[in-house]
Order: structure tokens, then sequence, then C-alpha cells
């Protein structure tokens, strides 16, 4: 299956389980893997064959900075379920970073990952 990338979304948002992160806030990386057939788009060289990733970009960077979530599990479904609906893709991967988690420790950052499908939304 082709694939449409767009790493290293940085934006600030307000997510987390702790109160302080609901309302200090922190940076938030996501990486995106949208899963469609881009063989007509690169045959017909025509967009709408394909997804716009200027598109796919800024609807990530809204929920990141628009909703909030207690956890990045949850940020990361959202993304997930957005994007799915949203575009005519038949799978999505969602990583989600967050380098600033309240852990007194050294770490670059905690994260999760997740891919759905069209069909894990169906009915929602």
């Amino acid at each position: 299956m082709d694939k449409i990338y767009i790493n290293n979304i940085k934006a600030f948002g307000y997510h987390g389980a702790i109160a302080e992160e609901n309302v200090l806030g922190q940076n938030f990386y996501a990486d995106i893997t949208l899963y469609k057939s881009l063989k007509k788009a690169g045959l017909t060289d025509n967009l709408d064959e394909s997804v716009s990733y200027v598109d796919a970009y800024y609807d990530v960077e809204s929920i990141i900075k628009n909703e909030k979530y207690n956890l990045i599990e949850a940020l990361a479904e959202n993304i997930a379920m957005t994007l799915l609906k949203k575009y005519a893709i038949k799978k999505v991967k969602v990583k989600i970073r967050k380098p600033g988690a309240p852990i007194d420790g050294n770490f670059d950052f905690v994260g999760v990952s997740i891919s759905r499908e069209r069909s894990d939304y169906e009915g929602n």
C-alpha cells in the first residue's frame, strides 16, 4: 500500500492527566502516515486523486492546539478518526510524542503509536 507521510508536526497543546499540564500546556509532536493507492494520482498528476498533505497537516495541528485530552492515547485516536472520516484513505498511523511529560528523569519523550482502518469507525 502506498503512503503519504507528514512527520514531526509540532503544535502546542493542553493534554495530560495532571492538572498543571492542562493549564500550562506543552509542545506535542505528531507523525502521520496515510495509506492510499497513489497510482492514479501519479499517472494523472491530479491532486484530487491523492490527499492534500497541507489540509491533513492543518487538521492534525488544529486538534492538538484546540482540543484537550487527559491521555495522548485519546489525542491519537481522535486524530486517526478525523483523518479516516475526512479523507479517502484506507488506513492511518498516528504517532504522538510528548517530550515534556512530568517525569523526574532523563528521557527524550514518551509517546503512543496507533494504526486504524476505516472499518474501525464504521457506525460512529
